[in-house]
């Protein structure tokens, strides 16, 4: 295997540093649905409180209905952090996999547009997941403010 020039390493750290910026992206997106998730965790426990008081009837049936909607909202939440974090591993494989091919010489196109592709489809599936816990969250905030 002969070295890199750097005449010949430059254009390979310039197609790496579109994954690296998706990285970052992705990261700051991750912030955002792990702290949504801390919240949903967080109202839920209050709520499972407030149940474990033993409220009327009409309060606890209100209260149960809300623990559900913040169930479901987690799942999401959860889904989407998973898929959130195999882009993550996706793109920092497809930076491995730019720096070796390049480096050893290997033609793996192929592998490489899947590793590209799977990492796209998980994060349109992750912001499918943070779309409708934007949308369920809606029906947490109705629940919650409709008259006693």
């Amino acid at each position: 295997m002969n070295p890199l020039t750097l005449h010949e390493l430059l254009p390979v750290l310039q197609l790496a540093i579109g994954p690296v910026i998706l990285i970052s992206g992705v990261g700051l997106l991750m912030l955002t649905v792990t702290n949504r998730f801390g919240r949903v965790v967080d109202r839920s426990r209050v709520l499972a409180r407030e149940l474990a008081g033993n409220p009327p009837p009409p309060e606890a049936d209100r209260i149960r209905a809300q623990l559900q909607v913040f169930d479901r909202r987690a799942a999401f939440l959860r889904a989407s952090c998973m898929l959130l974090a195999v882009t993550i591993l996706s793109a920092a494989l497809l930076i491995l996999m730019l720096f070796v091919a390049s480096l050893a010489g290997f033609e793996q196109g192929i592998a490489i547009v899947l590793v590209f592709a799977v990492g796209q489809l998980a994060l349109i599936g992750s912001v499918i997941m943070f779309i409708r816990d934007i949308n369920l969250s809606l029906a947490a905030l109705r629940l919650e403010t409709q008259p006693r």
